[in-house]
């Protein structure tokens, strides 16, 4: 072995096993195991190099013999050239090292070199990594070519979400297997009653009569079976509402769905399925000079007329449904709860003052009624919306007028301290707004106390301390001391 080698896992006997090997002896094997060697002197300059590969003889140039090996070296190269040729001298073995020679062909050539030092000459092993590199290179433009396809594919999908979103026409795709909903869009959820995302893990047909349901549950079968069927009619549980319902097979892998439409048919069919009566009276509401709107139970818009449009500026229908009522009254978070509680327990509303905010900043004064319609698992809410505005205007006297109670605490000025006349009237209008928000919400102390803007448990110590009851809540501020 020679003196200094150092191996990661050096051979036990190789005076034994290798004898005692010649130069040439040497220089073959060195050859044989490399792509190029290149033995340089101390000064660092080439003294004699072999290639162990043709194609590395094209492409590298033959006259480093004498020159300096740094200058072989591609410039960003040289660094790496310099720190093996330092170790090659200090520790006999070298860590492998990539360095670059420019080519007679003019493309860069990596070399990954490990040196060794024997008496006064170091000897370097060279690999050719142009395979290595051209694997890199493939595994790049793979690597690329997927990112390429990655964003097509998530920019098809946004096209196919957008239209999915955007089509007019009711699309529902179902797990073929177990009949339950996968994806729905608005249009499916407007039409149904419910919101897209609570559709679906939904079994499907839900929500219809049961004959709708049979024809249905036929229709998806003879799908299933043959991949395709004829369309049926269907009709929801409450009457109000018939479709066309037609379906096809879709395959993904080793999965299956269907697609499920639903073409409303009252549009069509209204003027023969509905009573001269009952047409007579939807077009009545339709265009009656007060608000007219439909919401689900969790006060979602379904339908409204032209008036509410026409107050809300809200341009059509479409863009008003799926949206919350409270969007547009005037204490948002409070009035439609408020609503929603008293419908919830007495089924109706009656004049309940509140404003109506527009799309454009304006405000109107109005009174809302309203009743709820029991329709099952599925309630819904009809809201009858009057402008106010005018008639409060109409009603306003034309000079100011003081309240009794008013001129009473007036009166005492200069009799009593300043301090206690403002307690007194604090007092006076803290328990004129309980008794306003106990009659505006039907005595319903939860509601009041969510209207203005307490807690239930500071309303009833509120409503303990001035002594208001329901008989009391209804009678005038004048009655105040």
């Amino acid at each position: 072995m020679v003196e200094g080698l150092v191996a990661v896992s050096p051979f036990r006997a190789p005076n034994e096993s290798l004898g005692v090997l010649d130069a040439e002896t040497a220089a073959a094997l060195i050859e044989g195991a490399t792509d190029i060697a290149v033995v340089v002197d101390q000064t660092g300059t080439v003294r004699d190099m072999a290639y162990g590969s043709e194609e590395l003889s094209t492409e590298l140039c033959n006259d480093w013999i004498g020159q300096s090996w740094l200058a072989t070296a591609l410039p960003e190269s040289r660094a790496n050239l310099e720190d093996l040729l330092r170790e090659a001298r200090g520790r006999h073995v070298t860590r492998w090292r990539q360095v670059s020679h420019p080519s007679v062909r003019g493309t860069d050539v990596t070399i990954q070199y490990r040196a060794v030092c024997i008496g006064t000459r170091i000897v370097a092993l060279g690999r050719n990594l142009q395979g290595m590199a051209a694997l890199q290179q493939q595994l790049v433009d793979a690597q690329q070519a997927l990112e390429r396809d990655y964003w097509r594919f998530r920019q098809v999908e946004t096209r196919y979400r957008l239209l999915f979103r955007m089509v007019s026409e009711a699309i529902l795709i179902i797990d073929a297997p177990t009949q339950r909903v996968v994806e729905a869009n608005p249009a499916a959820g407007q039409l149904l009653g419910e919101s897209p995302s609570r559709v679906i893990g939904r079994p499907f047909p839900e929500g219809f009569d049961s004959d709708s349901t049979q024809a249905i549950n036929g229709l998806l079968a003879g799908v299933r079976a043959a991949g395709r069927a004829d369309d049926v009619r269907a009709r929801l549980a409450d009457g109000l509402q018939e479709f066309l319902v037609s379906a096809s097979l879709l395959r993904q892998e080793n999965l299956s769905f269907l697609l499920v439409r639903l073409s409303p048919l009252l549009a069509d069919v209204s003027a023969a399925a509905l009573p001269e009566n009952r047409a007579r009276y939807l077009r009545v509401l339709e265009n009656a000079p007060d608000c007219v709107v439909i919401t689900d139970a969790d006060g979602r818009v379904l339908s409204a007329n032209n008036t509410f449009l026409a107050l809300t500026e809200v341009a059509t229908e479409q863009q008003a449904r799926g949206e919350s009522l409270d969007r547009w009254l005037g204490r948002p978070g409070v009035d439609l709860n408020v609503l929603m509680a008293n419908l919830r327990q007495h089924d109706t509303v009656r004049l309940f003052a509140t404003t109506l905010r527009g799309e454009y900043g304006s405000t109107t004064d109005i009174e809302i009624s309203a009743a709820a319609v029991r329709n099952g698992e599925r309630p819904y809410f009809g809201f009858f919306i009057r402008d106010v505005g005018r008639r409060l205007n109409a009603e306003q006297p034309s000079g100011p007028e003081q309240p009794r109670w008013l001129d009473q605490l007036t009166d005492r000025v200069g009799r009593v301290p300043l301090k206690e006349l403002v307690r007194e009237s604090t007092d006076t209008i803290e328990r004129l707004c309980i008794e306003a928000a106990l009659k505006l919400t039907g005595d319903n102390r939860a509601s009041a106390a969510e209207l203005l803007g307490l807690s239930r448990q500071s309303l009833y110590v509120k409503i303990d301390r001035y002594g208001i009851t329901d008989q009391s809540a209804g009678a005038s501020a004048s009655d105040n001391k």
